[in-house]
């Protein structure tokens, strides 16, 4: 079983900077992918970035490309997500996710375990 618990999460003004933590445990060498997915109120669930976990290739969305960075330290089993020139619409509750298969990074439904969140709230 699979442990995912994100930190990192608060409030920033716009233009700020934010970095997201998600630590893994359990069974962590079967990931293929990692992936960070947030969720405003009101709205769907939508990817912001995974990575490759072994090859260390990552994907970003249109959203946040240029902005953000997804990163891992396989020693640690810790994901990152390196957030700059944070935006208002921005804010959401961020969310990390791994997929034990081989998956498309894109496909929010191809991840099967998930963390709790973390909350990021980006004032204008």
């Amino acid at each position: 079983q699979v442990q995912l618990v994100e930190s990192g999460g608060g409030s920033v003004q716009a233009g700020g900077s934010l970095r997201l933590s998600c630590a893994a445990s359990g069974y962590t060498y079967s990931h293929y992918y990692m992936g960070w997915f947030r969720q405003a109120p009101g709205k769907e669930r939508e990817g912001v970035a995974a990575i490759d976990t072994v090859g260390g290739v990552a994907y970003y969305f249109d959203s946040v490309k240029g902005r953000f960075t997804i990163s891992q330290d396989n020693a640690k089993n810790t994901l990152y997500l390196e957030m700059n020139s944070l935006k208002p619409e921005d804010t959401a509750m961020y969310y990390c996710a791994a997929a034990t298969r081989p998956i498309n990074p894109f496909n929010i439904l191809g991840y099967n375990y998930w963390g709790q969140g973390t909350q990021v709230t980006v004032s204008s």
